[in-house]
């Protein structure tokens, strides 16, 4: 008898889509089989990116990988996503974006005139938010194991105030604030990828984000933690924040704006916006006295021009984020659970 013959692997004990959603199997994976290997005070602060002290200056440095498919979607491509979103990374901590990496995995059968539309937005994209791309690397694999084409970023920015920006800082009265309405990046990839088509158009909202956050802290407002709104969408990001933080989170769903394409999208296809993801939405948590000009500021924005108070933080020590709508039924926010959209960042 040949016993040699492989068994299959139990499904727990594989990678799954789910652990990329950045949900409640992406925190397993980090927990459990990541960063207890290469635990560190620096992955401990639980940022969009690390803050470094080299020799008195203060540096952010980030990296994301991006896999989407389609490589071109209403309202932008695989190139501007990646400058864009390594951008933001370095936005949400304060920083001022300066140098980018970008490391190619390019797909033998690959058209070069897709390649060549791609690294000219990235250029685009790069003269837009003042940064470099100043090194990178290629890699060629097989057809069939590429998908295309995959592209690996990383950003250094420069820290240029003295605010402690990130879940540490959040306080108990402080007010969130969200830039725009939600869900337009993940439903617009969705329904190209599936060949979906509605009453009106839905264009995704990659943009970058370092302008509204520049102004802020150049106009002294006291910003508490900053958080842009991708994989897992504003839920996933607002239960990470109140889970790193230790603070209780209340938010009015009347509050959130969201787009009635998006709306019903998402209710054809059964998902709840509030877990999609976006590409150019963040939120920003302040004090009291501060929201009113952190408002006024960020609506002077293009890509900030919808933003509004949607909550706030109500008590610490306790966990937990409650969204209470119009009639004041409550419902308990939680990690996203498995994969809503796979591949769309």
């Amino acid at each position: 008898m040949n016993i040699d013959c492989p068994l299959p692997a139990d499904i727990e004990d594989t990678i799954r889509l789910g652990h990329g959603s950045g949900g409640e199997l992406s925190q397993n994976l980090f927990r459990n089989y990541i960063y207890p290997y290469i635990k560190n005070p620096w992955l401990d602060q639980a940022h969009d990116s690390a803050l470094l002290t080299i020799k008195g200056s203060q540096l952010v440095f980030t990296t994301d990988s991006f896999v989407i498919t389609p490589l071109f979607f209403p309202g932008g491509d695989i190139g501007e996503l990646a400058v864009y979103g390594t951008v933001n990374d370095l936005a949400m901590s304060g920083a001022r974006p300066m140098y980018l990496s970008c490391s190619l995995i390019l797909e033998e059968g690959l058209p070069l005139n897709t390649l060549k539309r791609i690294m000219a937005s990235m250029g685009r994209a790069a003269a837009q938010t003042g940064v470099h791309l100043v090194t990178g690397d290629t890699k060629v694999v097989e057809r069939g194991k590429g998908d295309g084409l995959y592209i690996n970023t990383a950003g250094i920015g420069v820290l240029e105030h003295e605010q402690e920006i990130g879940p540490g800082a959040i306080r108990a009265g402080d007010r969130i604030l969200l830039s725009g309405d939600i869900g337009r990046h993940g439903m617009a990839v969705m329904a190209s990828r599936e060949g979906l088509s509605f009453d009106t158009s839905l264009h995704s909202d990659c943009a970058p984000l370092h302008e509204p956050v520049r102004d802020l802290l150049a106009a002294g407002i006291q910003v508490h933690c900053l958080r842009d709104l991708t994989r897992g969408g504003l839920a996933t990001a607002l239960v990470e924040l109140a889970n790193a933080r230790g603070v209780s989170v209340e938010v009015q769903e009347s509050a959130v704006p969201i787009d009635e394409s998006v709306e019903g999208a998402c209710e054809l296809l059964g998902l709840d916006p509030l877990y999609v993801a976006n590409e150019g939405r963040f939120v920003v948590f302040v004090p009291e006295e501060e929201e009113k000009a952190a408002l006024d500021i960020l609506r002077c924005h293009s890509v900030s021009a919808g933003s509004q108070r949607i909550g706030l933080v109500t008590a610490t020590g306790r966990t937990g984020v409650i969204l209470k709508n119009s009639l004041g039924c409550e419902r308990l926010l939680d990690l996203l659970q498995g994969e809503q959209l796979p591949r769309i960042c």
